[in-house]
């Protein structure tokens, strides 16, 4: 099918992408190129390990470490680490990790413009996009900002290739849901949604591979690749349905944020393949039977969560969800009411088949 429009706008941020096995070793020799010589690198407690590793590659171009990153990046940790970025006089950050990690390093760079290097170990994609998510009193907010869009993103197959068999299907699925919903943004442009289905199409040829060999550093790297594709849709074109509820979910019920998409995309797919099919034909196509159907099965053959209420979410939080996920209109593809995002919800929480 073509993706032709008669009119479009496309834009692509100025960013140093590098894949390859063991490419995390180069490390210092991006910092040279940004001409940097004082890297705060940033990591999640569970993750402190790494910044030892990191900073070893860094050598005397490392100036500290701050291993606080958290989920939905909260707002009190984003300044406490900006004040040790500012403390250090760091003049790059370096995050490795997942989204957490990365949106940490975006809120450090929003206040204080320096550049970063992303090396993920997830596939949430956030690294490719100057995209940011906040959370404070319970409410998770987004901004757009190329001050907040990493510099250089390396994506090393070796170091992903420990990631749980889990958490990478969950991790996939957060990816996948940014390519599903960019097929029928208003904004895309033939380019964003050529990486789209190519995004989509990486991870349902590899994520199955991953599964059945975890550390197959080719498998791995196609995932990567995925990632990449699916992230860097993100950072080009507005999202809609789906990432409103995740971010209503992850930012008002403190729910898992890679497991929230997971969970959630099939659902708000098919909600919203009932009013365009023709732009999600591409999801039928590659997964077989309907859009949201299709990437139910995928997600439940692969190991995935799918129910709300297996993440804690009670029943009696619905109504409110549905009321939070409603309060202020938005873009979408079919009309949001109230009755029917509470019961995509309900049908999400309880595991069921995704209705339209």
């Amino acid at each position: 099918m073509s993706f032709f429009r008669e009119e479009f706008s496309a834009r692509s941020a100025p960013v140093r992408v590098r894949f390859g096995a063991g490419v995390r070793r180069q490390v210092a020799e991006e910092l040279d190129l940004l001409g940097a010589r004082r890297a705060l690198i940033l990591t999640t407690p569970q993750q402190a390990a790494l910044a030892d590793e990191f900073a070893g590659y860094c050598g005397d171009h490392a100036v500290g470490r701050f291993i606080g990153a958290t989920m939905h990046t909260p707002v009190d940790v984003s300044e406490e680490a900006t004040a040790l970025a500012l403390a250090l006089k760091a003049d790059c950050i370096l995050a490795v990790g997942g989204g957490s990690t990365t949106g940490l390093g975006k809120a450090i760079a929003l206040r204080t413009d320096l550049p970063q290097i992303a090396v993920p170990t997830t596939y949430a994609g956030s690294e490719a996009t100057g995209i940011l998510g906040q959370t404070e009193g319970g409410v998770k907010t987004t901004l757009t900002s190329p001050k907040v869009q990493p510099e250089v993103i390396l994506y090393d197959a070796e170091l992903v290739a420990s990631l749980p068999v889990g958490m990478t299907v969950t991790s996939a699925l957060n990816a996948m849901a940014h390519a599903a919903e960019g097929l029928y943004a208003r904004d895309r442009s033939p380019l964003s949604s050529l990486m789209a289905v190519e995004g989509l199409r990486a991870f349902r040829d590899s994520l199955p591979r991953v599964i059945a060999a975890p550390t197959d550093p080719a498998a791995r790297g196609e995932t990567l690749y995925g990632a990449w594709l699916c992230g860097t849709v993100l950072g080009q074109v507005g999202m809609a349905l789906h990432h409103k509820l995740c971010h209503t979910l992850g930012g008002s019920f403190d729910l898992p944020h890679a497991e929230t998409h997971a969970i959630v995309l099939p659902h708000a797919i098919a909600f919203n393949a009932a009013a365009v099919p023709d732009l999600l034909a591409p999801v039928a196509d590659l997964f077989g039977g309907g859009p949201g159907l299709g990437l139910w099965q995928f997600a439940k053959e692969s190991g995935a969560p799918m129910a709300l209420r297996d993440l804690g979410l009670k029943e009696a939080d619905l109504d409110r969800a549905a009321d939070l996920a409603t309060a202020n209109p938005y873009w979408n593809p079919r009309p949001v009411t109230r009755d029917g995002i509470r019961r995509l919800l309900q049908a999400a929480w309880a595991g069921e088949e995704p209705a339209i």
